[in-house]
């Protein structure tokens, strides 16, 4: 049932939703939250080595093949609105439109709270240049000069989801979220990634390690909550609470 409450995630690429925050979609899918995920690009030139592999691949159909897994791994964690730019990758750049479009999503979907990359990537810039893209759409749908008339958005916090390699990317996390109730479901997505199969255990072990730092950080190991897959965030604002 819904809640009339909303959340939105802006991906660079169309697989990264679903390793880094595959269960706070499903989570919060299943609490009632219309969960909307914007895909920038397919990952169609630097994340589908897989599929390039194969004998006779075009861009058109390696796209095709991206969209196929997104859309699959949607359905899995109960996403409630999947768009996908299709703005090409490696590298990702936006023009002023792409960014108005972006911006146009923010006001509509009204979201509660937002999702992205981390703010630093020497990996991959297309990450880092996501999360500057969602700033920078987050500050304009908040400007009442911005298509005077419309409703304007709030300000809702900006969570930086875990990055491939952590250490390089200067992320720390301050949120966990368990994810133990919904796992099978992001399990489920992450299976729909063929183009990326080398990654499935990886971020299997990587919930499972969270999960450890989310039972030390609810009281220790001998009080704290059990839990055995969770997910880590950075919030990018301050965040005001009545009690800790």
């Amino acid at each position: 049932m819904s809640t009339g409450k909303t959340a939105l995630v802006i991906s660079a690429h169309a697989a990264d939703f679903v390793w880094r925050c595959g269960g706070a979609i499903a989570l919060h899918a299943a609490m009632g939250y219309q969960v909307t995920v914007l895909c920038l690009s397919f990952g169609e030139r630097g994340e589908s080595a897989k599929l390039w592999k194969q004998p006779g691949m075009t861009l058109d159909r390696v796209k095709e093949a991206r969209r196929a897994e997104a859309e699959a791994a949607g359905r899995a964690l109960g996403v409630h609105d999947l768009i996908c730019m299709d703005l090409g990758d490696y590298p990702l750049h936006l023009t002023a439109e792409d960014k108005t479009r972006v911006t146009n999503v923010i006001r509509k979907v009204q979201p509660a709270f937002m999702l992205s990359h981390s703010q630093y990537d020497p990996y991959n810039t297309d990450h880092s240049y996501a999360t500057q893209v969602a700033l920078e759409c987050r500050m304009i749908a908040q400007a009442w000069g911005h298509n005077p008339g419309e409703k304007v958005l709030g300000a809702p916090q900006l969570y930086l989801f875990e990055p491939h390699q952590t250490e390089q990317m200067g992320w720390k996390p301050d949120t966990f979220l368990d994810i133990t109730p919904v796992w099978d479901k992001k399990r489920a997505a992450i299976e729909c990634m063929e183009g990326q199969e080398h990654l499935w255990e990886y971020y299997t072990r990587v919930a499972m390690n969270r999960a450890n730092h989310f039972k030390r950080n609810s009281g220790g190991q001998a009080s704290g909550r059990d839990c055995h897959y969770a997910e880590g965030f950075q919030s990018v604002f301050p965040r005001t609470v009545d009690e800790l």
